[in-house]
């Protein structure tokens, strides 16, 4: 049987981990030690430090970091190795049009696990439409079953790629819920590329009979882009193609 590691062991190990990830992130997204310097304003020398395992970063450094990776600065600082992105819980989010439903089946089939929309799981939760839960229930009870439906989800699969709803980040709860069981991802695009998509799908819910569409989308990303930006990663959609989408996808789904 191995012995314990002191505890000088395990802060070195800890700190090897930390400069793997973002070793590894560098790679895989092509980006030199140099440029990841400039975006962050950490030092090369900083980075190599830290890169090598030997790295005692300050928490401002590390979220400067962690904000140019774009990715969330708890998954840089979390003791536990990384774990492989086919065997946990991907959850999209974003504002409808942002592209959850057909990159996250094309996600989902890259790493060989089911994919689930909420939105399907909360018409089954409730018996009826999606349009007549809101006309039946109201706003409040679609929250319950919203809820119900990512409980359900959550005991039944250990694996999956998640579409969330676009107003899940407004339910403190059932977002916390998210956040806790799920490594999410927020699939950001421009107002416009929102419109356009929505208007292709040939649905313009939630958007019906306003007259200002547009407008409403822009006040929309407004108002939950803190939220979305509480994701663990981002992905920017707007103005790529599917393929490139799916590949960061691929990428922030291990980081």
């Amino acid at each position: 049987m191995n012995a314990p590691l002191t505890p000088a062991q395990q802060e070195a190990a800890y700190l090897a981990r930390l400069g793997e990830r973002v070793r590894s992130w560098r790679g895989a997204n092509g980006m030199t030690r140099k440029s990841l310097s400039a975006a962050s304003g950490v030092s090369e020398r900083y980075l190599a430090q830290l890169e090598a395992g030997q790295g005692n970063i300050s928490v401002l450094l590390l979220r400067k970091l962690a904000h140019a990776m774009g990715v969330a600065m708890e998954r840089l600082v979390r003791e536990a190795p990384d774990a492989d992105a086919a065997g946990r819980r991907i959850a999209l989010v974003g504002l409808r049009g942002a592209g959850k439903s057909s990159l996250g089946a094309r996600l989902a089939a890259a790493l060989g696990v089911p994919f689930i929309e909420l939105d399907a799981e909360v018409e089954r939760e409730a018996g009826v439409k999606l349009d007549e839960v809101f006309a039946m229930y109201g706003q409040e009870a679609y929250r319950r079953f919203e809820r119900r439906a990512l409980e359900r989800v959550l005991r039944t699969h250990d694996a999956a790629v998640i579409a969330a709803g676009g107003s899940l980040v407004t339910d403190p709860d059932t977002y916390r819920l998210l956040l806790d069981h799920c490594h999410t991802i927020w699939l950001k695009a421009k107002p416009e590329e929102h419109m356009n998509r929505v208007i292709a799908q040939g649905d313009m819910r939630p958007f019906k009979g306003r007259a200002a569409a547009l407008e409403e989308i822009r006040k929309l990303l407004a108002d939950r882009d803190d939220l979305y930006a509480r994701a663990d990663a981002m992905v920017e959609t707007s103005g790529r193609s599917a393929k490139a989408i799916l590949e960061d996808l691929k990428i922030k789904a291990r980081t």
